[in-house]
């Protein structure tokens, strides 16, 4: 634990929900027993109508607040208003409400004229490329203290669906194309929000890789590319944040809905991981009774946006009737109470909206060093970055740096302390309906640097070209902010820019070579002016503090750290699917097809390995503004695993922090190398640290489905060690036996 999770569990407050009588006994309150025992002491004394109401969860947003009233929609009695979800708990019981609310950035509120205002997190994308596991950990236990004290018990965080498709809307809520790098960064986020008493989702279970048809697409792919990719990226979160719930994805993953699919749910989630919490749907994901709470869906958590109520009466008549068995449903409210028994729901109890007691200034720290972190220096020519306190005048063009940073839209949208005022939500920008609004979080960039420059800052918008190259050749350095708004229900056409902005950043580049872009995008892009410019930074959608972040960074007050978790394409005629899949052919019921077999477990920078290609970036790139060297590398056979150690040297002249990186090379795999490990290590000028990685088992395996486990191949195994910003990469060799091996579980 923390010591900011420390503080945080000294000033919580204990509390009652009603219907639970103060000082009454009964044996499931007893926290001595587990989980289950807890979970199966309570569902002895429960009627079937309370076992099944645990099963059905409503959107708790008012109809008034939306632009289109949603049919049939009522606001239900007790739920916190524009919040994600609501389920009536059972007060005879001491049963509590659970109170939903989104997501992976903070506390996130549906669209209303009266928001929230909480913490941001950077994007879930920008957490990956902090490359800093017990980072996401903290960012985890400060949005989940958010969420408590706000009033929910439930957070839709959690998301980890890897970058298969880099045009995708939602790739800025995941964690990258890496299963190893997406599952520890979210597992451990995961495991700090519920550390604070509320449960966390992992989502979106699974191959929900684009917005495109989400709701109606079919992604077919076999069971080892599955294994060896997404389901790995989830295996690995579900064993080190044993999440209490798993949210479905909307798409289809071959033929069935991933929320009747029994493949996904019973025989990988829950029979071959062992995963003990439920499964709920998305929001509009559910789609059958009898089927879907047989393939394994314990919770219909969104009505009325689904089509019927599936799991309110007739639920109750497919359990009478036998269609859904009495086993089955009490399994589907055990699995409910065991998560909330576990995440100690019962124990520390939500009150209400107690957020006065939020620690903002202690947060806004947290969101800052996760920004700080996050930001990769793309390319950096010598003396121009960091900015040097003799600089005279500097000129920012663009994307309402004057005002704030950029946030991805959505049901993710956190609105971050300070607003929404005046500006973060810009008019005619955005859709007027969800996704929308289009909102800048009010930590302005300019300000930021003129706090810490003596040089002269001013802003200029993007809206003249000519303007802006007129002005900027009057400048010592420019830095134009580069934006790509991206938001679920959207995916974009294509990678570049939108708008004029690669036109403004040749111009501008070409009026001063002292050009730094700082691009704001929720994935890759293109960069056909990176020859002109002199510095680009990815500062992602940085949340609460990245003003300030940026600033940090662009001033040298803290070293680059951020590497990337996801590839830079050169075009989209580098992807597996060059043209959005949705688009085209469709199963003869008229759904959308989309063939995962075209890259298989080759996804990201393995399918640029294997397909050789050159991408723009690569992944795990960045620049630090100091050196490191990697020396003594040695590996050895440890367990099923293998085990390296090596010796990280800081040979430059500033604080700065490495990422050293072990990649695998091996023969019969998806691509010819994967990454088996890796560590954030900080140090002075001239220190030294050893470093350890144990590389798992599964990362030099291939998946048997004939055996339901994992096999690695007899043989000699390249070890290669790497950092973006050494002097270069080491290599050694380890030799192993062929084994057989089942779960691997942590």
């Amino acid at each position: 634990m923390t010591a900011w999770e420390d503080q945080a569990r000294v000033k919580a407050r204990p509390g009652r929900q009603g219907g639970h009588e103060e000082g009454a006994q009964r044996p499931w309150e007893n926290t001595a027993l587990s989980p289950d025992q807890r979970a199966a002491l309570i569902l002895a004394e429960m009627t079937l109508e309370e076992k099944l109401k645990l099963t059905f969860g409503y959107f708790a947003i008012d109809n008034e607040a939306l632009k289109t009233p949603i049919k049939n929609h009522v606001f239900p009695a007790g739920a916190l208003a524009d919040s994600a979800g609501f389920v009536p708990g059972l007060p005879r019981l001491g049963v509590p409400n659970q109170w939903k609310t989104d997501a992976g950035m903070g506390v996130a509120t549906q669209r209303s004229m009266t928001p929230r205002l909480r913490t941001a997190l950077p994007a879930g994308i920008a957490m990956a490329a902090t490359w800093n596991p017990e980072l996401a950990r903290a960012a985890g236990a400060m949005i989940g203290d958010e969420a408590f004290r706000s009033g929910f018990n439930v957070m839709l965080a959690g998301g980890l669906n890897l970058t298969r498709e880099p045009r995708g809307g939602r790739n800025f809520e995941y964690a990258g194309e890496d299963p190893l790098l997406a599952g520890l960064i979210v597992g451990n986020q995961i495991s700090g929000i519920q550390s604070q008493n509320v449960v966390s989702t992992m989502k979106h279970f699974a191959f929900n890789g684009q917005e495109t048809a989400r709701n109606t697409i079919d992604h077919t792919i076999d069971e080892q590319a599955a294994r060896q990719s997404d389901l790995l990226a989830f295996e690995i979160a579900h064993e080190v944040g044993h999440p209490g719930a798993v949210m479905c994805a909307y798409n289809r993953v071959n033929g069935a809905y991933a929320s009747e699919n029994d493949w996904l749910l019973n025989r990988v989630l829950k029979g071959d991981w062992g995963f003990k919490g439920y499964v709920m749907s998305d929001w509009g994901g559910a789609h059958s009774t009898t089927q879907a709470a047989n393939a394994g869906l314990d919770q219909q958590s969104g009505w009325p946006l689904d089509r019927g109520p599936y799991f309110e009466g007739p639920l109750r008549e497919a359990v009478n009737n036998g269609h859904v068995s009495r086993a089955r449903a009490n399994d589907m409210a055990h699995r409910i109470l065991r998560s909330m028994f576990a995440c100690g729901l019962f124990d520390r109890r939500v009150i209400g909206d107690i957020s006065t007691t939020i620690d903002y200034p202690g947060h806004a720290e947290v969101a800052r060093a996760a920004a700080d972190e996050a930001i990769v220096l793309l390319k950096n020519t010598p003396g121009l970055l960091p900015l040097s306190k003799a600089a005279r005048s500097i000129l920012i063009i663009g994307a309402h740096a004057d005002l704030g940073v950029l946030s991805g839209g959505g049901s993710s949208q956190v609105y971050a302390i300070g607003g929404p005022v005046d500006g973060m939500i810009v008019p005619n920008e955005g859709p007027d309906s969800f996704p929308g609004p289009k909102v800048y979080h009010p930590c302005s960039p300019m300000q930021a640097l003129q706090a810490r420059t003596g040089a002269a800052v001013s802003y200029l918008d993007s809206k003249d070209l000519a303007t802006a190259a007129a002005a900027a050749a009057q400048a010592e350095v420019t830095i134009v902010f580069a934006e790509q708004w991206m938001a679920e229900t959207l995916d974009a056409q294509d990678l570049s820019l939108p708008g004029e902005q690669d036109a403004l950043i040749d111009a501008v580049a070409s009026a001063n070579p002292n050009c730094i872009v700082v691009l704001q995008t929720g994935g890759p892009v293109l960069a056909p002016w990176l020859g002109k410019v002199g510095a680009v930074l990815e500062a992602w959608y940085s949340g609460s503090a990245g003003g300030e972040a940026i600033a940090r960074v662009l001033t040298g007050q803290v070293d680059p750290s951020g590497r990337l978790p996801i590839t830079f394409p050169a075009s989209t005629d580098q992807l597996p699917r060059p043209v959005l899949d949705g688009l085209g052919p469709s199963d003869p019921d008229g759904h959308p097809l989309s063939d995962y077999a075209i890259e298989g477990a080759a996804v990201g920078y393995k399918w640029f390995d294997k397909a050789g290609g050159e991408p723009l970036f690569p992944f795990g790139h960045g620049l630090s503004y100091t050196r490191f060297s990697l020396r003594g590398l040695a590996v050895s056979a440890q367990g099923l695993g293998v085990t390296a150690r090596f010796v990280v040297d800081n040979i430059g002249a500033r604080r700065g922090k490495a990422v050293p990186m072990i990649f695998v090379l091996g023969d019969g795999w998806e691509a010819p190398r994967r990454l088996g490990g890796f560590s954030k290590v900080e140090l002075e000028p001239g220190a030294s640290r050893e470093v350890t990685l144990s590389i798992d088992p599964r990362l030099l395996a291939t998946f048997d489905p004939a055996d339901r486990g994992w096999r690695i191949a007899a043989g000699r195994y390249e070890i290669s060690l790497v950092e973006a910003a050494s002097d270069g990469p080491q290599a050694a060799f380890v030799d192993l036996p062929e084994t057989a091996f089942q779960q691997v579980r942590r």
